[in-house]
């Protein structure tokens, strides 16, 4: 018999490519632990190996001198249903000393072969969706440990802003850092200095810097924004500006906790404003607000739009 802590069967799931092969590879660790792997691992790459009678006398083989086999199928987003359903029924009295791990980057839920791993256990399905955008730093900061690294938020964060939000890009570029780095702690002056920026700015990464009163990061982010496209973060960065007094509003009044529900959002997405809002004065944001009128002027029909968002942008971030 298998371990009984082990499931006959798992779907790991989700466009996150890193977990999904960190779910696969602690798996393979597990077997490779008895050092006979090379006698019961099958891996299949389904979209292009579907010789559904092979898998399925592949997942009733008993093991070889170990308690359980291992058989990986790789690609299980769009099955066949001549492929699909055998697995289904195989799935309704699967082999106790097999463990199937069914890899799949999107699944639905009404398919009958997530179903049918569900009805297993609920701890069959291995959620892979990727972290929230805001989300990703920590992540990096867990990840970094595996590479016998320490990272802290800040480096974190210039790291995503750098290298993107995919996990699989943020492990290789931690990876290369810990092979460069001689300290336990990987810096941001360390991410600034090798790191090469090849994820697009996004303009929610200005407007946090400018919501933060950050200067210096604010100029930096606004110089690697798009050519053109003054008048959208124009636009955005007076959206923020109004969120923030309504912010401001709110918390004078004690009533912060009800800022998500005032704005219309959710609260992770108003997470940090409180904590904006109280880096200004009322009458800071509301000036800031009434000078955006010639700031749109100046957008809408001069050649110094650049200049005049820059300057904007300094009168507002300054104290």
């Amino acid at each position: 018999m298998a371990d009984p802590k082990l499931l006959p069967a798992y779907l790991i799931v989700g466009a996150d490519e890193y977990k999904r092969s960190h779910a696969v590879e602690r798996m393979k660790s597990r077997l490779e632990a008895s050092g006979m792997a090379a006698f019961n691992l099958d891996e299949r790459d389904m979209t292009k190996d579907q010789a559904i009678d092979d898998i399925i006398a592949s997942l009733n083989t008993y093991p070889m001198g170990t308690d359980f086999r291992l058989v990986i199928l790789e690609g299980c987003d769009r099955l066949p249903k001549a492929v699909s359903e055998p697995l289904v029924d195989y799935l309704a009295d699967p082999s106790p000393t097999t463990v199937c791990l069914l890899v799949a980057a999107s699944l639905a839920k009404n398919t009958r072969l997530y179903k049918a791993v569900a009805k297993i256990d609920a701890k069959a399905i291995v959620d892979c969706t990727p972290k929230k955008a805001w989300e990703m730093p920590k992540q990096v900061v867990g990840m970094a440990r595996a590479h016998g690294k320490t990272i802290g938020l800040a480096a974190a964060e210039e790291l995503v802003s750098r290298a993107g939000e995919s996990s699989r890009m943020l492990d290789n570029e931690l990876a290369r850092l810990a092979s460069m780095i001689e300290g336990p702690e990987i810096t941001v002056a360390d991410v600034e200095r090798l790191v090469m920026r090849t994820a697009e700015v996004k303009p929610w990464d200005l407007l946090n810097a400018v919501s933060a009163r950050d200067l210096p990061r604010a100029l930096e982010l606004l110089a690697l924004q798009p050519d053109r496209s003054e008048v959208r973060l124009f636009s955005l960065l007076v959206g923020r500006i109004r969120e923030l007094i309504v912010a401001k509003a709110l918390d004078a009044r004690g009533a912060g906790r009800e800022l998500a529900d005032a704005l219309g959002c959710k609260s992770w997405q108003v997470k940090n404003h409180l904590g904006w809002a109280r880096r200004y004065r009322m009458d800071e944001l509301v000036e800031a607000l009434s000078a955006a009128a010639d700031v749109e002027a100046a957008l809408k029909g001069s050649r110094d739009s650049a200049l005049a968002l820059r300057m904007w942008i300094i009168s507002v971030c300054s104290k």
